[in-house]
Parts: structure tokens; C-alpha cells; sequence
């Protein structure tokens, strides 16, 4: 393999991402471009990457066709998601992309998809396998009254903490189901939250698991965080990697409350706040490279920790014909 090309779909506000898949090419000495694909023409990232190519919205028919397109001209080696709508339908076209393309698709299986995607999905998992979670409560037990308050409602299928709430009482349950689409009620948790990158070869075994502790947050993602060798936590995490099997960059969204480990959430892509491990020496982005080498990796966690990273936004200026003011 010559070039390693990497296209970012939905590349968007992912400039840390793409400027981390850069900086270990050069690391590794790998000659590649990185190809930012996004819908908009104004999309940040699209000015850090080496390539670029305009992608329809994920709702259109040619989505995937486009793709495969896109792929085949730029000659990309892997395809990175990075947003929740993209996943199901990725690996619902994996084989179909993988057959027409020399570009492996970094996506888990459509079963471990369709888990993570639907909440009640995701809850019923957990439960069935014995990890940690807030109890959900079913229509039957709202409906009798048969809750205490306060309770946490989100949406079924949501992302990036759109629509999720705390409720205090009966009034703003009422208020709060006639919000939120297709609602999961739960106990509300207090304690601190987590979120953990865990990346795991195409074979499904565990490289690297990173424990954040989310100190801040903004829109759903995190803003300040805190690396943290947490054994608790990588042990349980552990266990659940063990079952469910995903490919690739994972986060899981925990908390340690009193009565120990409860599950939020488990994202099978590359969150935003990734690039906080990777500059940790959990690097991710090497790790692709490494595989896409045929190297075989080994689990290791020889990365830092009591690291503090802060999080900024930052801009850039175009000028009359969009192109770049440096």
C-alpha cells in the first residue's frame, strides 16, 4: 500500500481530528492524504484538510454512491464516521462500499449499530448483561404513579444531549413527554461522568481504554476533561468491550454514582473530545495506520494521565472567493 488515504465524512468542526490523522502519517512516516467530506462548503475542516470533496446530505439516495465515488477517486484506504445518523447506514453498506472500493470502512457490525443507536436498545443490553444502569421505567409504572422523582428523559434515538432533561415532578414529566420524541424515562443519576475512548482493532480486540472525567460540558461534548487511570472503570468497560464487540474508536458515557458504575451510553464512532486521549498517547489515529500496515497490535496503556486538557473554540477568515486568509 503506497498512500493511506483517509476520508472524514460529516468532517464539519473535526479539525483536531483531521490534524491528528496528519501529524501521525507523518509520525509514521506514511505517505497519505487526508480527505475531509462534508455537505456544506463552509465546513471548518474542509480548510485544514489535505483533500476535500463535497458530499450530499446523509438523507439523499446518492449518499452512499457518493461515497464510493469519492473513494475510488481519491484512492482512500479507510472511511471514518463521525456522527450518530451516519453509523446504521454504513454498516448496512459496508460489504457494498468494501466491494467497490479499496477503502475499508471503520464501522462495527450492523447488530452492535442498531444496540448503541436505540436507547431502550442500549438499556435492555446492559441490564441483560449485568452492567450498571439507571432503572427505566415503563408507561405502566409512569402511568401508576409508581416513580420518585427526580427523573432524566431523553430521547430514544438522540445525540449530542439534544432534548434530554431533568425532571423534577409530575407537571414537568407532562411538559417534558410532550417534547421529546419517542422518550426513555430514568432514574436520575448524581455523581461524576465519565466518558471513555476505547479503541479496538477490525478484530474486535481492545488496544487502548482512556478514562475522561468530563469536568465541563457544552452542547452535549465535552470542554474541560481530565485523564484518569481509573481500574474500576477500564475493568468494567473491559468486560463490556468483551461482549459487545464493536471495531474501531468507541466512547462510552459512564457515571460513578452510589451504587457504583451506571451506564449512560456507548457511541461506536470517534467522539469530539477524542483528541484528548490521542494527545494522551492513546493515539488512535497512529493505531489506523498501524493495522492499515498490517502491524498487529497488542493492548497497552502507555498513555499519560492527570492530564487536564481545556477545550476553545477558534476561527479562521476567508476572504471574497472563500479561499483562506493566512
Amino acid at each position: 500500500m503506497n498512500n493511506i488515504n483517509i476520508l472524514i465524512l460529516s468532517a464539519g468542526r473535526r479539525v483536531e481530528l483531521i490534524q491528528n490523522f496528519q501529524k501521525a502519517a507523518k509520525k509514521l512516516n506514511v505517505e497519505s492524504n487526508i480527505v475531509a467530506g462534508d455537505c456544506s462548503d463552509t465546513a471548518p475542516s474542509l480548510y485544514f484538510a489535505d483533500r476535500t470533496c463535497r458530499l450530499p446530505r446523509i438523507i439523499e439516495p446518492n449518499y452512499i454512491s457518493s461515497i464510493i465515488d469519492a473513494c475510488n477517486k481519491e484512492n482512500i484506504a479507510l472511511i471514518v464516521p463521525t456522527i450518530d445518523t451516519d453509523l446504521l447506514l454504513l454498516a448496512e453498506n459496508k460489504k457494498n462500499i468494501e466491494k467497490q472500493t479499496n477503502a475499508k470502512v471503520l464501522i462495527s457490525d450492523t447488530s452492535v449499530i442498531k444496540i448503541c443507536r436505540d436507547k431502550i436498545k442500549t438499556q435492555n443490553f446492559l441490564e441483560e448483561n449485568s452492567f450498571g444502569v439507571p432503572k427505566m421505567y415503563t408507561n405502566e409504572e409512569l402511568t401508576n404513579g409508581d416513580i420518585q422523582f427526580p427523573l432524566f428523559i431523553k430521547p430514544k434515538s438522540g445525540s449530542s444531549s439534544k432534548d434530554i432533561y431533568k425532571v423534577n415532578n409530575s407537571n414537568e414529566l407532562k411538559i417534558y413527554k410532550g417534547i421529546v420524541d419517542n422518550p426513555v424515562i430514568q432514574d436520575f443519576m448524581e455523581g461524576e461522568e465519565y466518558t471513555i475512548d476505547v479503541f479496538l482493532d477490525f478484530e474486535s480486540n481492545i488496544i487502548t481504554i482512556v478514562p475522561r472525567l468530563r469536568m465541563s460540558t457544552r452542547s452535549g461534548e465535552i470542554s474541560k476533561g481530565k485523564i484518569v487511570k481509573d481500574r474500576e472503570i477500564i475493568n468494567d468497560v473491559t468486560k463490556l468491550m468483551k461482549i459487545l464487540k464493536p471495531v474501531g474508536h468507541i466512547t462510552v458515557q459512564l457515571m460513578k454514582t452510589k451504587k457504583g458504575i451506571e451506564y449512560i451510553e456507548i457511541n461506536p464512532r470517534f467522539g469530539g473530545g477524542a483528541p484528548m486521549s490521542i494527545q494522551s498517547g492513546a493515539d488512535s489515529c497512529e493505531n489506523l495506520f498501524k493495522l492499515l500496515l498490517g502491524q498487529k497490535l497488542l493492548y497497552n496503556e502507555k498513555y499519560k494521565e492527570n492530564l487536564t486538557f481545556l477545550r476553545f473554540d477558534s476561527s479562521i477568515c476567508l476572504d471574497e472567493n472563500m479561499e483562506l486568509l493566512k
